[in-house]
């Protein structure tokens, strides 16, 4: 089941696990894990080493073209954000089977797929929150 606050967001396509997050997490429940160690730091190696083998060439192709355009701008903003972004893809992927079932919710989703689904407002109530 699917937990959206406010209604699920539409999510148009896919084009890399991080952009999907990016655009849906903010909307779905999902547990937090501990953040990556911080003697592991937050440098390319470590989030791509943290990430599932299925989303590394995804983080691969993303971290080049940043990089590419950062040589050309001279503006290494894009490169962090698009680190931050997939830190937090890393994160989630601690608890691969969910974050499997997440990326499965978000496909099936965005392929039109009619999910069962309760309101913010419902599961707050469920949980006697």
């Amino acid at each position: 089941m699917i937990t959206c606050w406010g209604g699920c967001p539409q999510v148009v396509r896919r084009p890399s696990p991080g952009a999907v997050l990016a655009g849906i997490v903010g909307g779905m429940s999902i547990a937090q894990p501990d953040p990556i160690p911080v003697t592991q730091g937050r440098s390319p190696r470590a989030i791509r080493a943290a990430l599932l083998p299925e989303e590394a060439g995804d983080f691969d192709r993303e971290y080049r073209q940043v990089m590419r355009e950062a040589t050309e701008t001279l503006d290494l903003t894009p490169v962090l954000e698009m680190l931050e972004r997939w830190a937090r893809v890393a994160l989630l992927s601690r608890d691969a089977e969910r974050h499997r079932r997440m990326l499965d919710h978000a496909e099936r989703l965005q392929r039109g797929e009619d999910l069962p689904m309760e309101p913010w407002s419902v599961t707050k109530a469920r949980l006697g929150l």
